[in-house]
């Protein structure tokens, strides 16, 4: 069973890296003109979300708040793909 060294040692270079990508991303959501939308807005719940998590808990609370907790289906699809966040966060 792998220790806190061990997983270090396995996952800290990679998770370092997407911390700086991700702070790099809210840089550049902060540099350019316009309002950003309800992506960021879940973006920003989602990291609030994952510091308040309990332990153990953070990944599950990231995807939690990213979540469409809608119950009522769609009429239709206004797109091809999915938007990664939930529109009315």
């Amino acid at each position: 069973m792998p220790d806190k060294k061990d997983i270090l040692d396995l996952y800290f270079m990679p998770a370092r890296r997407d911390l700086i990508e991700i702070a790099a991303y809210l840089d550049r959501l902060e540099r350019h003109a316009g309002e950003p939308d309800f992506r960021a807005q879940a973006f920003e719940k989602a990291l609030q979300a994952m510091l308040d998590a309990k332990p153990g808990k953070k990944a599950a609370a990231v995807l939690e708040a990213l979540s469409d907790h809608s119950e009522e289906p769609a009429e239709k699809s206004n797109m091809k793909a999915a938007w990664g966040a939930p529109q009315n966060s």
